[in-house]
């Protein structure tokens, strides 16, 4: 069934703590070829996420507004985000660099839930914690995508094994799998109707399926119209 970010997150996280000085962040985010780091208190709680865009605006807005004699507008410090921004390039530490409350993902989650997360907050990666909030892995886009690469085979063999075959209270000994790139083809009969559809409710959940076809037949029609 569905795996959890738990089963395809990266344990060997590079961190940094609140007290982190810039250039050491620098040096972290050079060295491991990696272009942001969670950032963690003494207990290892996530408390933010610094990224190469949040070192940038340093060096960015230092060469934008303080070139020469030039000061910035006083309207910038009126505004959200500029004021942020200026914090940010006036930051020697991690605590004021980082962005925060940081978005991270519980390793118990599935990973549809952190596909969704990851799409609405617009970031590549995430932070997992475990319920308390201490850093357990990280999570990429790259690590998702694993799910879908399993082959035909194990799919097949699941579907059949897990799903099938765990359907204690009904005869399934007529139904047959097929499964193509991904695409599940469910055919032959069930019993009930009812019964067919949790077949294919279930295996639209097995990680790896693109997509389930119906081709199954059944002899009662047990849904109430």
């Amino acid at each position: 069934m569905h795996k959890k970010v738990r089963d395809v997150m990266t344990t060997e996280v590079v961190a940094v703590t609140a007290d982190a000085p810039f250039r050491v962040i620098a040096e972290v985010l050079t060295t491991r070829g990696v272009s942001a780091v969670p950032v963690i208190d003494g207990e290892t709680h996530v408390i933010g996420v610094i990224s190469e865009a949040d070192l940038l605006h340093k060096e960015g807005l230092r060469e934008q507004y303080y070139r020469e004699d030039y000061r910035p507008p006083s309207a910038l410090s009126d505004h959200t985000g500029g004021r942020d921004a200026m914090e940010k390039a006036h930051g020697h530490t991690a605590t004021e660099l980082m962005s925060a409350p940081p978005v991270t993902i519980e390793d118990g989650s599935s990973v549809v839930n952190a596909a969704r997360v990851m799409h609405e907050k617009g970031v590549k990666r995430l932070p997992v914690v475990d319920r308390e909030g201490r850093l357990q892995g990280i999570v990429s886009r790259r690590d998702l995508l694993k799910v879908f690469l399993r082959s035909d085979h194990d799919i097949a063999c699941e579907v059949r094994e897990e799903i099938i075959e765990g359907l204690l209270w009904a005869d399934t000994s007529g139904v047959r799998v097929r499964v193509v790139g991904g695409v599940v083809t469910l055919s032959g009969w069930i019993e009930h109707r009812g019964d067919a559809r949790i077949l294919l409710r279930m295996t639209e959940r097995v990680n790896g399926v693109i997509d389930v076809i119906d081709r199954l037949e059944w002899t009662e029609d047990d849904i109430p119209g």
